[in-house]
């Protein structure tokens, strides 16, 4: 493959730079180092041209100016460093020609990122993007551009709340991470909004200590005060913790509350013998799966005359509960009904995060676990098409 005479604009470089496929190739370097070497002509020649072009301007204005030598600046792309000379004059620098790339293209900046946000330390960054870069990225640089992240973070906490969603879903999901005594679990507490066009959207998320009551009035009572104030809510639905039901009755006291099946299901057949496991799972389903809520009230009955005399606590825990796990069939919508019984949307964002930071372990501090956990979730609503204009800005 050969560069053409027709390439005369940076982004007709790029263009060419994307075609070359370097992965793979015996003569990576060679590639590497011949789209280098064009690119750096063609801006080269550019702040030739610029500079004369301003001369002449002066010329006929009868300003005086000349040339005023040069200054070496870098620039580093996605095939690497590129040195480059900058003419100037006594009253222009053509160095505006790349004041773009702000020293480094912004695509590097979002390949940085990219790394920042796996959960890779600064200093391990910079290896990594050795390969493809074929210059070192700094600690120092990727603390720079990360600080990015972070004002994308805290905007994403700080920004008004629209009051639209149909049900809300709270959840708090473990999570560990380092500290000096070594990893320490501390949970994320969450808040999942369900659309009327049945879209969902992570809301918000806060880092905490515990799921105590405390915790979770604090984290509802900033949604609230932002404008999440659950007017247009027909539905709750939680994992059954007693800190998260008692901050609900504080914050949120008028919306009906759905008790999530899943949990409970995993907590009931906990409670019963390793055989009887899947039996009782079944007959468990009979209930949640149930066409109506007169159907699901009899296989309730069905489902403790099979099982009272054996297991009589796992009957007495799902009748004190059985109230809040029938609140789904308000909803007429078979598809609606099965959006809000689990809290299963918020544990599948969950699992993308511990796939992403699965190389760790656990994450590295506070920050990292935050801005992850941004990056997972502002991702999931992408998805969704339910997320806020992306955040980041390229001013580093």
């Amino acid at each position: 493959m050969r560069l053409g005479i027709a390439v005369r604009t940076v982004k007709q470089a790029e263009r060419v730079i994307k075609r070359l496929e370097l992965v793979g190739d015996d003569n990576e370097d060679d590639y590497r180092f011949q789209t280098r070497e064009a690119l750096k002509n063609i801006i080269q020649e550019r702040m030739k041209f610029a500079v004369s072009e301003h001369l002449e301007e002066m010329s006929l204005e009868e300003i005086p100016d000349r040339r005023n030598g040069s200054y070496s600046r870098c620039l580093l792309t996605e095939i690497g460093n590129i040195e480059l000379n900058v003419p100037r004059t006594r009253r222009y620098c053509a160095g505006e020609i790349i004041k773009s790339y702000a020293r480094r293209a912004k695509q590097i900046d979002h390949l940085i990122l990219a790394c920042f946000i796996l959960g890779l330390a600064t200093r391990k960054v910079g290896k990594a993007l050795l390969v493809l870069l074929g210059e070192k990225v700094s600690a120092s640089t990727v603390s720079r551009v990360a600080r990015v992240l972070d004002e994308a973070v805290a905007a994403f906490h700080r920004r008004a709340l629209k009051d639209i969603y149909r049900v809300l879903v709270f959840d708090g999901v473990v999570l560990s991470r380092k500290t000096g005594a070594g990893a320490l679990k501390r949970p994320v507490l969450v808040v999942l909004g369900i659309r009327p066009d049945g879209k969902k959207e992570i809301i918000d998320y806060r880092l905490s200590s515990s799921e105590s009551e405390s915790e979770w009035e604090i984290f509802m009572t900033d949604l609230y005060k932002r404008g999440l104030v659950g007017e247009k809510a027909e539905l709750v639905c939680v994992d059954g913790g007693k800190g998260l039901l008692s901050a609900l009755q504080t914050v949120y006291p008028n919306l009906p509350v759905q008790r999530c099946w899943a949990h409970k299901t995993r907590n009931l057949t906990d409670m019963c013998r390793k055989n009887d496991r899947e039996a009782v799972k079944k007959g468990i389903h009979t209930i949640s799966h149930a066409k109506n809520r007169i159907k699901a009230m009899s296989n309730a009955g069905d489902f403790a005359r099979i099982w009272g005399e054996k297991y009589p606590k796992i009957i007495k825990s799902l009748r004190n509960d059985l109230e809040n796990l029938l609140e789904f069939f308000r909803f007429e919508d078979d598809e609606w009904r099965k959006k809000c019984r689990t809290t299963n949307s918020i544990e599948r964002r969950f699992r993308e995060v511990r796939r992403r930071t699965r190389p760790m372990g656990v994450f590295q501090d506070k920050t990292s676990m935050d801005r992850i956990l941004y990056a997972v979730f502002n991702d999931e609503n992408e998805n969704q098409k339910t997320n806020a204009p992306f955040l980041l800005t390229h001013n580093i």
